[in-house]
């Protein structure tokens, strides 16, 4: 945990008071369940280009909400004046939302239950926030960045930035339940582009390094090898801009986790989404093929295949204590041994399936901001490592015609998700169990169960990183949540690979 405590602009806003008048509110009209959240949320995002700061930007969003469930049916609302008046008059709000909604409910909303937990702290693992660095320091870091990677010979042109977020909330609602929770984020990249000159190819080469729950050390620290990374990318661009285009066909793979993470992000993480299983979720990127039907018997993919939700990963993406229910997170099996035997849920989602988790939600509610209802959003999922220990090198020694992926770039996936295709930031020939040099224009092509399916072996715990995203979009009005996903590399065999600039031109 953090050797830093509570953001002392955050613990001297009157969240206690104010949710104390909210929910007194709430409760003589005659609720049957409220709930008050207040957060501060901070962001700076800063941009360099070839040498110079293009961007840097900060923006803070305060305020408080009040959910309240009243004849059956939801009500929410939301405020920015923190005043007792205010806070009463979101309540009453919120309770005539969910009259009007009452008329138009056809299932009546009911939580599962949860344990109270009274007056609890938690503050995510770092040293130190980010946003407490000078911001010419990191600035400077970006710049050094794109002027190191400008050096190589291939380069034309190099990008760096550096995202940063620390989210305070105070959840409180008529159970009893109180906490108040403090996360840091942040996600660094950069790019080098370049065009070689006798071909006209243009392409580029990006950071692999993952987005990561932790702060300023991740930058500055032994968490990851940058000057390594800067040093290498610059030659890997050279490589990538004479490769050779893949030809098309069928091979086995050996995908590291920089890559594997977004094809488990939009493979599986979204499809056991359990409102997205029930239809809930239809508008926005569709529901799901993983239907519950299937739950206990769908073959998801090989039995290597062993698959966990969680909220608690350390430094995880969507790691909290307690979720914007008042649910203390969990760690369950979403798939084992190739089957399909768990969802993501939130509390109303549990009522639904009391068969699932013991008849408990397992803390996969989230709000990106005071002025939005908390919704049912994405834990941290992710592939187990195997357990007789293999490591790339070993995986890569299994395959005698093959590609080796690694890094993600671009994605598509359809509504069910269930047919994808992938690419990535490199690709290397693997000939006769050795890496013969890379690729070009690579994307893999499959359906969800079929890629799967054919995981003949996975990697063991060495081989195992959490990569994730800050920008997984869902529902109407849009929010955006942050996730990690770990995973080891893995070996899939007899996979689909298209030509990208084939397929470009059809």
């Amino acid at each position: 945990m953090s050797s830093t405590g509570l953001d002392p602009t955050f613990s001297d806003l009157p969240h206690r008071h104010l949710g104390e008048v909210a929910l007194a509110r709430a409760q003589e009209l005659g609720v049957t369940h409220a709930d008050f959240r207040l957060e501060r949320n901070r962001y700076q995002y800063l941009g360099a280009r070839d040498g110079v700061l293009q961007t840097a930007s900060d923006a803070e969003d305060l305020g408080f909400a009040v959910r309240v469930v009243h004849g059956g049916a939801w009500g929410f609302a939301s405020g920015v004046v923190l005043t007792d008046d205010e806070a009463r008059r979101v309540a009453e709000t919120a309770v005539a939302v969910a009259k009007v909604a009452a008329a138009m409910t056809t299932t009546p909303v009911e939580l599962a239950p949860e344990p109270v937990h009274d007056d609890v702290t938690r503050i995510s693992g770092y040293d130190v926030n980010p946003l407490d660095v000078p911001t010419r320091e990191k600035a400077d870091l970006l710049v050094d960045w794109t002027e190191r990677l400008r050096t190589g010979s291939a380069v034309a042109h190099a990008t760096s930035f550096l995202q940063q977020v620390q989210e305070n909330k105070y959840y409180a609602d008529l159970s009893g339940t109180r906490t108040t929770q403090q996360r840091v984020r942040l996600q660094p990249g950069f790019e080098a582009t370049g065009e070689d000159a006798d071909t006209g190819v243009f392409d580029s080469m990006a950071s692999v390094a993952p987005p990561v729950g932790r702060g300023w050390e991740y930058l500055t620290g032994s968490h990851w090898d940058w000057d390594a990374e800067l040093a290498e990318v610059p030659e890997l661009l050279a490589e990538k801009l004479t490769a050779p285009s893949v030809e098309a066909g069928s091979y086995d793979l050996v995908v590291h986790p920089s890559n594997l993470w977004l094809t488990i992000h939009e493979s599986i993480g979204h499809a056991t989404e359990l409102d997205r299983a029930l239809g809930y979720e239809a508008n926005y990127a569709g529901t799901s093929f993983a239907t519950y039907d299937q739950l206990g018997t769908l073959r998801y993919g090989s039995p290597v295949m062993n698959v966990q939700g969680d909220r608690t990963t350390e430094h995880g993406l969507a790691t909290v204590g307690y979720d914007d229910e008042g649910v203390q997170t969990q760690a369950w099996d979403i798939v084992r041994d190739g089957v399909l035997v768990g969802y993501q849920l939130d509390r109303s989602m549990g009522h639904l399936k009391p068969e699932l988790n013991e008849g408990r939600s397992n803390g996969c509610a989230y709000a990106d901001s005071p002025g939005h209802i908390p919704i049912q959003r994405m834990a941290n999922v992710s592939l187990q490592p195997g357990t007789d220990g293999l490591s790339t090198d070993d995986l890569v020694s299994r395959v005698e015609h093959g590609i080796y992926v690694v890094g993600d770039k671009s994605w598509s996936i359809d509504m069910q998700r269930f047919n994808f295709q992938f690419t990535g930031q490199r690709f290397y020939r693997i000939t006769d169990g050795r890496l013969d040099g890379m690729l070009r224009d690579v994307a893999y092509q499959a359906t969800t169960t079929d890629f799967w399916g054919s995981m003949e072996a996975v990697g063991g715990p060495e081989t195992w990183e959490l990569h994730g995203a800050f920008n997984c979009g869902k529902a109407q009005p849009g929010q955006v949540a942050a996730v990690s996903h770990g995973c080891p590399t893995a070996l899939f065999r007899g996979v689909n690979i298209l030509n990208t600039t084939d397929e470009a031109g059809h």
